[in-house]
Parts: structure tokens; C-alpha cells; sequence
């Protein structure tokens, strides 16, 4: 079931991580201004998780009908409420830098600079949980950190959007990597509350988690919104909105939907597997979410993209060779464990 539960996350994480992006550039391109509307969209879509949080509750009524256990819908404890709404703050924080940074780039230069987050994810979680580094983790880290760096020196590039200053094109890369670097530590944060937890961690309470933590991200956006007027320039936008006013609203619904198949995957995977593994298949991801921009937008791919594409694939391939390596092990320890035990017998 665990297993099955990682592939259904990951398929999610990886529909999210390409459409995501995609969808919320498609607004921005077409007369889309708004950076608190783009931010709140990104997890304004949580009540999803109510339905497979309910078909979770009725299915462990029907399994567990003598009431055995907590069959309550609700099995989140205060202190777990309230990491949760800290990290969900978080969230929202690092919703709005990464909106700003795709307001100004294209997405196949964010998703190259934002695979640097892997990097950002594997020092915090050396910090936070105690993963343990290896030469090849260390070798995926430079290699993605050397990929942001050829990045950078293309800013005065023909890589900006039309109309754009250097300026704006710095803020844009700036509030990307800040984005990444939040995020990176993010993954490993919830890591730690799943570990510090007093509850047993069950998907149903993942759920509940993930349902907790959004809301707390979509109210620190629309805060935003209401301070910066979104709402009174909506209708407005909507009306200029390049693709039509109804196409206009179609965008904005499914970049919610989009950011929250993300966001369900993403802690799907923590809780079955790291936090570390959901930077990997984030990361792993990004490459086709920037073939697809150039593809879908006719974005361009300068040598430096392809220089920087090339570092982040090798640092993938670094990173998932080590993988392969530790669960080899692993699996030959297991094995000659019993062997041992039945020798000493």
C-alpha cells in the first residue's frame, strides 16, 4: 500500500511540478499582473483534499467498525495544528517570492534556477533530520549550485522578456533562489514533524496536515490581496485578459488545481519515503517543465540554458546513482542479517 502510495504521489508531484509553472506563466504572458492572485492560487485550491480525506475516513470506518482506534474525522492534535500553520505561513511566504520571480522570467530560466532548491533541501536536511551526506549527494549539490551560477552571468542576456530592465530581471532571479532556498528548507521541516510527532502519522492525518498548512498559506496571500487591491482589479483584468474574459477564470482555476496536485504529492512523498526524495523528483521534473516552456512558448535556449540544463541532469544522475548504491546495500544487509542470526543458532 506504501508503495502504491509513493507512485500516486509522485505521479501527482510530477503533474504539478510541469503544470504549475506553465499554467501560471500562461497568465502572466496574456495581460496578468497580479502577484498576491498568483500566490493565493497556488494553495487556494485545498478544499480538494477533502474528498479523498473523506473517502480515507469512511474507508477506515469500514475497516475498523467496532470503533477500535480513532475513527474521529478530525485526528490532528494542537501541537501538530500549529506547526502545521507555521509551516503553511511558510508556504505562503515562499508562494509569493516564487510569483514575483515568474512574473519577471521566463519559466524555462526559473525552472532551472529553482532545481538548485535540491541543493538547499539536502544541507537542510543535514541539519534538520540528519541525513548523511556522500560524495555523490556532495557532487549533485555543486553541480546544481554551478547550474544557478551560469544562469546568473546570462542576466544582461538576451534571455530577458520584452521591455524588461537588468533590474527587474535581477529581482526576478534573486526571488527565485530565495524561493528555493525557503523551500529547501520547507521539505525537511515537515520531515521533522512527522518525526517529532506523538501521533502516529497516518496518510489520512498527512491529509489533514497538508489541509492545515494551506489554509494558513492561502490567508497570509490573501492578506496580500486585500492590501494590494486585488480584488477591485480582478473584474478589470479579467475583461483585458488577452484569451477572453472566461478563459481568464478558466487559468486562474486550473493553476489551483495544478499547485495543489504539487503540494498533496510533495507531502504524499515525505510521508512515504524523505523530504529529501521529493526535492529529487522535483528536481528531476524542472528539466521538462523548461522544455516544455520552450516548446509550448517559444521561449529561447541560449548556450548558457543548455550549459546549466546539462549540470542539473548530471547532478540528477549523481544523485540518483547514490540512491541505487545506498538501497543496494541496504538490501544486502537485510539479506545477510537472517543469514547470520541462523549461523549463530
Amino acid at each position: 500500500m506504501k508503495k502504491l502510495l509513493l507512485l500516486l504521489n509522485s505521479i501527482l508531484l510530477a503533474i504539478g511540478t510541469c503544470g504549475g509553472p506553465l499554467v501560471m506563466r500562461l497568465y502572466f504572458i496574456h495581460g496578468g499582473n497580479r502577484v498576491w492572485l498568483s500566490s493565493f492560487l497556488e494553495t487556494s485550491a485545498f478544499p480538494i483534499i477533502l474528498i479523498p480525506l473523506t473517502i480515507s475516513h469512511i474507508y477506515n470506518r469500514y475497516n475498523n467498525p467496532s470503533g477500535i482506534g480513532n475513527n474521529n474525522f478530525v485526528s490532528m492534535k494542537p501541537p501538530l495544528f500549529l506547526a502545521s500553520a507555521v509551516i503553511g505561513i511558510l508556504t505562503g511566504l515562499d508562494d509569493y517570492l516564487y510569483a514575483c520571480g515568474i512574473k519577471r522570467l521566463p519559466v524555462s530560466t526559473s525552472s532551472l534556477i529553482q532545481s538548485s532548491h535540491l541543493a538547499f533541501t539536502a544541507v537542510f536536511a543535514f541539519l534538520v533530520v540528519k541525513h548523511k551526506f556522500t560524495a555523490y549527494s556532495v557532487n549533485s549539490i555543486v553541480l546544481l549550485t554551478l547550474g544557478s551560477v551560469v544562469l546568473a552571468l546570462n542576466s544582461k542576456g538576451g534571455d530577458r522578456l520584452v521591455g524588461e530592465s537588468t533590474k527587474e530581471y535581477v529581482i526576478g532571479f534573486v526571488m527565485i533562489l530565495a524561493s528555493a532556498a525557503l523551500y529547501g528548507f520547507v521539505l525537511p521541516l515537515m520531515e521533522l514533524v512527522y518525526q517529532k510527532s506523538k501521533q502516529l502519522i497516518t496518510y489520512s492525518l498527512v491529509m489533514e496536515i497538508q489541509l492545515v498548512m494551506c489554509f494558513f498559506a492561502t490567508f497570509f496571500c490573501l492578506i496580500g490581496m486585500f492590501i494590494d487591491n486585488d480584488f477591485k482589479v480582478i473584474p478589470r483584468e479579467a475583461r483585458e485578459f488577452k484569451l477572453g474574459e472566461t478563459k481568464y477564470y478558466v487559468v486562474l482555476v486550473w493553476s489551483a488545481v495544478m499547485w495543489q496536485f504539487f503540494f498533496l504529492g510533495v507531502i504524499g512523498v515525505i510521508f512515504c519515503s524523505s523530504s529529501l526524495l521529493s526535492g529529487v523528483i522535483i528536481a528531476a521534473f524542472l528539466p521538462i517543465t523548461e522544455v516544455l516552456a520552450v516548446i509550448v512558448y517559444k521561449e529561447s535556449f541560449q548556450a548558457e540554458k543548455g550549459v546549466a540544463l546539462a549540470l542539473s541532469l548530471w547532478g540528477f544522475v549523481s544523485y540518483f546513482y547514490d540512491e541505487i548504491k545506498e538501497a543496494r546495500k541496504m538490501k544486502s544487509r537485510e539479506t545477510e542479517l537472517p543469514q547470520s542470526l541462523h549461523s549463530n543458532t
